[in-house]
């Protein structure tokens, strides 16, 4: 008994010794931040000046060298995050985590993002490719000091490759992919399209407020007329789409707001914008100032791009929000033979090349990538996934990132170094992808805003719009050219003194061109507006309220239906009664925004999961315009309250009785019985995943990121979910990836946060360091003036010539 005591005390304090060794070991992965480092070929000296926030101030010689210095620090504080960016983007992340990203490695592949990212390169002037390689020198330079790398690296074993400008152009076209996928809507429509009619898929899919359904081609009658193997490749096209990355969720957007000089305090332009992503571990942005002849710039950057992204220099400010275009769009191609397919003059054969995909653990897979005149064939994704063997139809897809002339690298950088409004709109005429709405505020007083991007032009005669998957063999179908960029939605000085764009409809009555019918709702731009409304003149703190502002329009519209609702049970009168006292706030420390959600979940299920059959878990949502027009019995569509899987006819009172009793039991199952013991935000923390130990619950403890936050999705402060996720339905998933607010009168007054920390390295104390502040609706300061941060006890490194 004695020997095997002590064989396990031996055990516990060797893997005592082994975990504070690996520990010791782990914490030189820590970014060296004073002192000199020489290196290799550089010529003039950067210095990277970090605050104590983590945020580097770089400082150069050259426009070169200070992104040389920006890829270092990026390098130095988040390079694993880098790693796995250029992976998804090149379709390689099978070789770090095995066969359980086969599929979405397949479909990235077959999509050829970093294909037509190595196109794009080619066709980039001179000096847009030297900032590109001066980033990557800057990234290798890191590599080449040999410092211990982050723990994911150590626990995965994978040796970074050298960066190339490739890996950054790819990565920004894979931003464009989360900011769009209106695709999956096509999918929708198709698949419905087998068992409802157009009538009933414009209800469930309603246009916006004010607008008519858009007319298009039946589409029962246009996919009725294809084989079996089409009709069913939306269904297998829609389970491929629920593995791919970042699916956004139900209103998806950004918030962005400017006013000009009458309308502040200071007499001079305020500008605001929160846009909002998927949360994660580390966070999108990394803040960082840029200094240097032509150059003096800070705000959010993206690891692994080079350009602020979003910010100020000492002149403008500029802020982002989606504005949702229609650039995607699916075609069914018609098979001739084997190798080719149907074209509106006769057959042609289809371009072809070959993949290979490295599996770890496993055999390597060989892919064959078919491509047509609209771009890539996806469903050929499906044989391998789903065993599907398609006879006569494929699917091909069209997006504007794919062309090989994106240039958009040109308006990130030239951005940066505007100085006056012709400057930013000249900038912005080389974004292609993603289309945003771009605010803009100069230190003059002037405002003013530009819809920038690429937006196909669809020909008189297309009658889908963009709405259904089209056939490929009719030229009526095919996009022709592009929106002039004097033609996107844009204006400069607006007699209001405002403009608010918050992915609601941005178009005026009569505008010539289609940039989609499928804008978000005006939720958040009805309240943003209001609040702007609300306050004479406004100054830095009314605009942090604002940001804060967590009062739900959708929930105050529909409360007064849902109060009606006949009580089935004690706790569902009581859950009433605070129900009724409630004013919509999402708040975190209260049960009603929880109950009421819960509410909402059941109700969204009792009201189209009989309809839409075995498509309505992937496209379980809020949808609060459909189901409002429900409870409303707008045009007879109360119908919808009927369960068409039983022979009673269910009416929409008892169906909301049912919900509540169900979300009531669920609520119980999940946080207890006392009501007042739910919170908001308990059920909703900002969850932050880590890629990929997010899915590895031991690791996910020290890798993910969580805390409790207010907000919905559909307020200012936003905070959406997943209701399909059995296990976490009410977590944020998706919410603002930082706030900033700009302050022309005094630019060193100028706010800003984001959601997590500065570092990338867990072992850090700046990995979490901003996430309870920025739950809280607090902020740091955006300071740029070098004497003001080194009074404040900044840490120094030199990156040095040789010498």
């Amino acid at each position: 008994m004695r020997k095997l005591l002590r064989l396990l005390l031996f055990i516990v304090l060797f893997a005592l010794l082994f975990a504070g060794g690996a520990y010791l070991y782990l914490r030189h992965s820590l970014p060296r931040t004073q002192g000199t480092i020489r290196i290799d070929g550089l010529k003039a000296p950067i210095e990277l000046l970090r605050d104590a926030y983590g945020i580097p101030h770089i400082r150069a010689q050259s426009i070169e060298d200070a992104y040389f210095g920006l890829g270092f620090a990026h390098a130095q504080d988040r390079l694993w995050q880098m790693e796995m960016n250029r992976r998804i983007a090149a379709g390689r992340v099978s070789e770090v985590v095995g066969a359980s990203a086969l599929d979405t490695d397949r479909f990235l592949r077959t999509l050829g993002v970093r294909r037509a990212a190595e196109a794009s390169l080619e066709k980039l002037d001179a000096g847009t490719r030297r900032v590109l390689e001066a980033y990557a020198a800057g990234v290798n330079a890191f590599l080449a000091t040999r410092q211990v790398l982050p723990p994911e690296f150590w626990l995965l074993h994978v040796t970074p490759e050298p960066w190339t400008p490739v890996d950054s152009l790819a990565w920004i076209k894979m931003m464009a992919w989360n900011l769009g996928t209106n695709w999956k809507n096509e999918l929708l429509r198709m698949r419905l399209a087998k068992t409802l009619p157009q009538t009933r898929i414009a209800e469930l899919l309603p246009p916006y407020p004010g607008d008519a359904p858009l007319k298009i081609r039946d589409l029962k009658t246009l996919y009725g007329g294809l084989d079996a193997d089409a009709r069913g490749l939306a269904e297998a096209m829609q389970r491929v789409a629920a593995l791919l990355p970042d699916w956004l969720p139900d209103g998806a957007g950004s918030n962005n707001w400017v006013v000009s000089g009458k309308r502040s305090a200071s007499g001079k332009p305020l500008l605001a914008n929160d846009p909002h992503l998927g949360l994660s571990a580390p966070p999108v942005w990394y803040f960082a100032q840029l200094s240097a002849p032509g150059l003096d710039a800070i705000g959010a950057t993206l690891p692994g791009v080079p350009g602020i992204l979003l910010g100020r220099n000492e002149r403008i400010a500029w802020g982002a929000t989606n504005t949702g275009p229609d650039v995607q769009d699916l075609y069914i191609e018609k098979l001739e033979g084997r190798d080719a397919y149907l074209t509106p003059k006769g057959p042609r054969p289809f371009a072809l090349r070959q993949e290979t995909i490295r599996v770890r653990g496993e055999r390597d897979v060989e892919l064959l990538v078919r491509s047509t005149r609209h771009g890539p064939v996806v469903s050929d994704v499906l044989r391998p996934a789903m065993g599907l063997a398609p006879r006569g139809h494929v699917l091909a897809f069209e997006w504007t990132a794919l062309a090989h002339d994106d240039s958009s690298i040109r308006a990130a950088l030239n951005l940066a170094r505007a100085r006056n409004w012709k400057e930013f709109r000249d900038a912005l005429r080389d974004l292609q992808a993603p289309q945003q709405n771009m605010i803009y505020a100069d230190v003059d007083g002037n405002i003013g805003f530009v819809a920038a991007g690429r937006v196909p032009l669809r020909k008189p005669g297309n009658d889908l719009k963009g709405l259904a998957p089209a056939p490929g063999w009719e030229a009526k179908y095919d996009w022709a050219g592009w929106i002039p960029f004097d033609e996107l939605p844009q204006s400069y000085n607006p007699p209001s003194g405002e403009i608010v764009t918050a992915n609601q409809k941005i178009v005026p009555p009569g505008y010539a061109h289609f940039i989609t019918s499928e804008w978000q709702p005006p939720y958040r731009a009805r309240r943003i507006t209001q609040l702007l409304d609300a306050v004479p003149r406004h100054s830095v703190p009314s605009f942090a309220r604002m940001q804060a502002d967590v009062v739900s329009l959708p929930a105050r519209e529909q409360l007064p239906r849902l109060l009606a609702t006949r009580p089935g049970s004690e706790q569902a009168r009581r859950a009433l009664g605070l129900l009724a006292a409630w004013d919509g706030s999402m708040t975190a420390d209260r049960p009603e925004p929880l109950i009421m959600s819960a509410w909402w979940r059941a109700l969204a299920r009792a009201i189209y999961a009989d309809e839409l059959g075995d498509a309505f878990d992937a496209n379980w949502r809020q949808r609060p315009l459909f189901i409002g027009n429900v409870l409303a019995d707008k045009g007879g569509q109360a119908r919808w309250c009927d369960d068409v899987r039983t022979p009673k006819r269910e009416s929409c009172d008892e169906i909301l009785s049912a919900a509540l009793e169900a979300a009531l039991g669920e609520l119980r199952q999940r946080y207890g019985k006392d009501m007042q013991r739910w919170k908001w935000g308990r059920a909703h923390p900002a969850l932050h995943l880590h890629r990929p130990f997010g899915r590895v619950p031991l690791l996910a403890r020290v890798f993910d990121i969580s805390v409790p936050s207010p907000g919905g999705a559909y307020t200012i402060d936003v905070g959406r979910s997943n209701f399909n996720d059995a296990a976490r339905p009410y977590a944020s998933r998706h919410g603002p990836s930082l706030r900033a607010i700009y302050d022309l009168s005094n630019p060193q007054a100028s706010l800003f946060i984001h959601s997590g920390g500065q570092s990338g390295n867990p072992l850090s104390d700046g990995y979490r360091a901003f996430t309870r502040a920025w739950a809280a609706g607090e902020y740091i300061p955006m300071l740029s003036d070098r004497a003001r941060i080194a009074a404040k006890g900044a840490r120094r490194l030199t990156l040095a010539p040789p010498g």
